[in-house]
């Protein structure tokens, strides 16, 4: 691993994890792939609140979305053996379809494009209020006319995918289950993986969880029901690892990968824009795409009762972050972002210099806590409490052992004053003073808290 990619993975542990802590999330597993192999992976917090387990890399998820990545893999190997073309009419492989939907392209399917419903006119399968579609009641809702005319925009659909299942299965004569994990999951190394529920007895599976509110506190979702007809748009089971695996093999300058360079870069070129919204993304042949401070990703992301997941691949870059919570409020997609902007930072600046590698560290203030991270030539001071943790903070040149000066910080900082380092008689660091504001470990700083703010005890009156 590059220098600065192991430092910066570091620094991602350390500030998910505190992250993690900070909001209250049950669990998160976080896995980084470089070049196609994966080079970090983390977990914190619970697999099961009720029970206290605790959550390690090899707990599988509920990945959800991410499952239309892997059918449209399946499709375009398909392409590539010449069973089908992406224009053809969906029509053409499955019968008893409404016949505006028969005339559905498997690119339009693919793509978002094709004006179907996005889960029908009861969608309660997605809040355990009923169980996931079988084929017949998915071909039952597809017997319906799409919602709006196709090829006019960007509307996602579950149904749709789940009709690129069935058209998987008419045209290999397999379970769309059997076929996939043969043809794409196997070829690919993944061996934590499974297109659907159940799993084998005794792999360890991390539980869903709900929102705090309404009741004031989190209770367990169980996770394990079936997606069946649905499963090639959401019932993928997986670890962080196998998902960020995958789909490092999907960039189309990936050295590996079970299909070619000329169906990976159709999959993720931008082919709908995501129209009123605040971000700017699209849409390619089920692989989402966007940028996240200048650096061009593709991916995707998933919901399933209980779990947030997401994923995105910088190729440029030759990594592969995929980060996966166990909590419908589960912070998947901010934290990968968080972990895009510490990376970007590194790439930047580098591994640490000899001269300011030990300026390192969590300190405390009642104002909260500061991270001195050293990169380059300078140190960074840290916001851990943020997404961002590098967005405006204030850069420390050091002068010397246990001196530095503010070099870089915004109008309301301490740009200019000075940063010192205080130690104690056997020479370790104590305290760190930047500009007048002094910060401590975070025992000694929750011990003083303690003793300025905590209730005291009346003496009982003699």
């Amino acid at each position: 691993m590059e220098p600065w990619l192991r430092h910066a993975v570091d620094y991602i542990r350390d500030w998910l994890e505190f992250q993690v802590q900070g909001v209250q999330q049950p669990g998160c597993i976080i896995a980084i792939a470089h070049r196609g192999k994966v080079v970090a992976e983390y977990a914190f917090g619970s697999a099961n609140l009720d029970t206290g387990e605790k959550l390690t890399p090899r707990h599988r998820f509920r990945i959800a979305s991410h499952s239309k990545s892997f059918t449209a893999a399946g499709i375009m190997k398909l392409r590539e053996r010449r069973k089908l073309r992406l224009d053809d009419p969906i029509g053409q492989y499955v019968k008893g379809l409404h016949p505006r939907i028969a005339e559905a392209t498997i690119a339009q399917l693919l793509s978002h494009s094709g004006g179907l419903t996005r889960d029908g006119a009861d969608s309660g399968q997605f809040i355990d209020r009923k169980p996931y579609l079988d084929q017949k009641e998915l071909m039952t809702d597809l017997q319906a006319p799409p919602v709006i005319e196709p090829s006019t925009r960007l509307k996602y659909s579950n149904h749709g995918f789940g009709l690129l299942g069935l058209a998987i299965e008419a045209i290999t004569g397999e379970l769309y289950r059997d076929w996939i994990a043969r043809e794409i999951v196997d070829p690919c190394g993944l061996r934590e993986t499974v297109p659907d529920m159940p799993l084998a007895k005794a792999v360890p599976f991390a539980r869903g969880h709900t929102l705090r509110r309404p009741l004031g506190r989190r209770l367990v979702v169980p996770g394990d029901n079936p997606a069946h007809a649905i499963a090639s748009a959401a019932g993928f089971v997986s670890t962080a690892a196998d998902v960020a695996r995958f789909f490092a093999q999907l960039a189309p300058n990936a050295k590996h990968s079970v299909l070619s360079a000329a169906s990976r870069r159709e999959m993720t070129r931008k082919l709908w824009r995501n129209p009123d919204s605040s971000l700017e993304g699209y849409y390619g042949l089920g692989t989402m795409s966007g940028s996240t401070a200048g650096w061009d990703w593709f991916g995707h992301t998933g919901g399933f009762q209980g779990y947030i997941s997401r994923t995105c691949v910088i190729p440029t870059r030759e990594l592969a972050i995929t980060v996966l919570t166990n909590s419908t409020d589960g912070w998947a997609g901010l934290w990968v972002d968080g972990a895009i902007h510490i990376l970007r930072a590194f790439a930047a600046r580098g591994a640490p210099s000899r001269r300011v590698r030990d300026w390192t560290g969590r300190w405390w203030s009642q104002w909260g806590a500061v991270d001195l991270v050293p990169a380059g030539n300078l140190v960074i001071a840290a916001n851990p409490h943020a997404i961002n943790p590098f967005m405006d903070v204030s850069e420390i040149a050091v002068t010397g052992r246990d001196a530095g000066q503010i070099i870089l910080a915004g109008g309301y900082g301490s740009y200019g004053e000075g940063v010192r380092r205080s130690r104690n008689k056997a020479g370790a660091v104590t305290d760190i003073w930047l500009a007048g504001a002094n910060l401590k470990p975070e025992k000694i700083l929750g011990a003083e808290l303690e003793r300025r703010y905590a209730p005291r005890k009346r003496r009982p009156a003699r």
